[in-house]
């Protein structure tokens, strides 16, 4: 009888088995799987060992894995044409994921020299972390090359999931996993959550003991704010690294990259024996300005262009040269970062607003116009509008928020696409306008006056008021009140102590 040291979980059932027994086992237990499973639970039992089987690699019995090398042989050459055509429609941002740091671009701020996340990945210790930034700057190619430097280096295994289409069920399942294969491999897991904001506070406590104790490595990658679409606790286990729009250089550089691959080459470029396409470089210039810091755009448009463009393939076979009007003219600029209801809708209301305050009106109608052609609701800046026309233009032209209720109420009456010259309006004069904040400022000492007052607030004065009864005449309600301006009325209008308080200041 084998001792508890030397008894092991099997992967797929969880039983103990003795050591010299667990490996019959798990072989007669993923054929007892394997038969009685549909195609698709075995597609997802393969990716659940984290895709590390292989057909020739496979602990299947020996008889079944011939069985399947048989068949492969006699449909290679159709296996062979469907793996061709699976590679035809694959996306080009798909194909172009770099598997390590040296062709990794952007993100320098990160993975620069001697930088705390470049140190710790060229040591393949990767910590549990939070990837957070705009579509396609690379979050999920990061994750990428995490999984090809680990799994080379320490066999370590990778499972990706997508909140968009996971659940609490998959992650326990994973864990599940991670922790035989840590006992029976020692390997370890690195789990990355696409999307995991989709995730609510609660789920997100599901990650929580198995990130705190080691058993997975957690990468989650965000577009949203973590401190609003994370809970504290998982934030509290992971780094949050913050990565960048790419700019206008990167996405040149990876379009040149990605040239070569569709069988393209820059016009003044040698062109090769299996080129097709002749690339002026205004075409990727102008592309690498469209897409708004989005390589994922990027290549996916310069894919759908080529591809427009095999058409006009000549007849003796000779490469077609693809000039900036083609591509202009089956691609239009339509993509722009902004979201009504993430982080960049409130980054640019914010900046509307201090540009109207700092008397910036160019910078105030940019702004403006930003958010208008990014979708966003005119009511929601109206009513911005409005608060900026009380808060920093106040008594120094007390037209100005009349003029912002009156646009509101235009925008409600008329919308969109015409109320947009309203807000227009309403902003420029705005940020020309003369500005006050003594109002607002006052109000903020006057409720800080009262949130700090030692003891209980103070009473009203008796002749402040009102007397609507013959008691309240008797008990002094009312008594030498007048309605004569406060110098000429001999009377104080603050509590009894408070009658030398100010709160306004002209000069604010």
């Amino acid at each position: 009888m084998a001792s508890p040291a030397q008894v092991s979980s099997c992967p797929v059932c969880s039983k103990n088995f003795p050591l010299n027994e667990i490996e019959n086992h798990v072989d007669k237990c993923l054929f007892l799987n394997s038969a009685t499973s549909s195609d698709v639970h075995m597609k997802r039992g393969h990716e659940e060992f984290g895709g590390r089987f292989s057909p020739e690699t496979s602990p299947l019995p020996t008889k079944i894995r011939k069985e399947s090398n048989t068949q492969k042989n006699l449909f290679g050459r159709e296996a062979e044409s469907r793996s061709s055509k699976s590679n035809d429609v694959k996306p080009l941002a798909e194909m172009m994921r770099p598997s390590c740091l040296e062709d990794y671009v952007g993100q320098t701020h990160l993975l620069g020299d001697n930088l705390v996340l470049r140190n710790l990945l060229e040591q393949d210790k990767p910590p549990s972390m939070i990837l957070w930034g705009p579509p396609g700057c690379g979050k999920t190619t990061l994750a990428h090359v995490i999984h090809q430097r680990c799994s080379a280096k320490h066999g370590t295994r990778f499972v990706k999931l997508s909140a968009t289409t996971a659940g609490i069920n998959d992650v326990k399942e994973i864990v599940k996993a991670a922790k035989n294969e840590l006992n029976l491999t020692k390997r370890r897991t690195i789990l990355f959550m696409d999307e995991i904001h989709r995730f609510n506070k609660l789920q997100q406590d599901v990650f929580l003991p198995h990130v705190e104790s080691g058993l997975i490595t957690l990468i989650g990658a965000t577009t949203e704010n973590p401190s609003f679409s994370l809970n504290n606790a998982l934030l509290s286990r992971c780094r949050v690294f913050v990565l960048e729009k790419l700019g206008t250089e990167h996405i040149q550089k990876i379009l040149e990259k990605a040239l070569d691959r569709v069988g393209a080459v820059l016009n003044g470029t040698q062109p090769h024996s299996h080129c097709k396409y002749i690339v002026e470089g205004s075409c990727i210039r102008w592309l690498s300005e469209m897409c708004d810091g989005d390589a994922r755009i990027a290549l996916n448009s310069l894919q759908i262009a080529l591809e427009s463009s095999a058409s006009n393939t000549s007849s003796d076979g000779s490469a077609v040269m693809i000039a900036l009007e083609d591509i202009q003219e089956g691609i239009k600029r339509s993509h722009m970062l902004y979201d009504r209801k993430g982080e960049e809708h409130y980054n640019i209301i914010s900046a509307l607003h201090k540009s109207i305050r700092a008397s910036d009106d160019n910078a105030s109608l940019y702004w403006l116009a930003r958010m208008l052609e990014g979708g966003e609701d005119p009511l929601f800046v109206a009513r911005r509008l409005v608060r900026a026309a009380s808060e920093d233009i106040g008594l120094a032209d007390p037209m100005a928020l009349s003029m912002a209720v009156s646009t509101m109420q235009a925008c409600q009456l008329v919308g969109m696409p015409e109320c947009d010259v309203f807000l227009a309006q309403t902003a420029v004069y705005l940020a020309r306008a003369p500005k006050s904040q003594e109002v607002y400022k006052a109000l903020g000492r006057a409720k800080s006056f009262i949130k700090t007052y030692p003891g209980p607030q103070p009473s009203v004065p008796l002749h402040l008021r009102n007397a609507p009864t013959r008691l309240m005449q008797d008990l002094g309600y009312a008594k030498g009140y007048n309605m004569l301006h406060k110098d000429a009325s001999g009377l104080n209008y603050l509590p009894e102590g408070l009658e030398d308080t100010k709160f306004l200041d002209s000069t604010s």
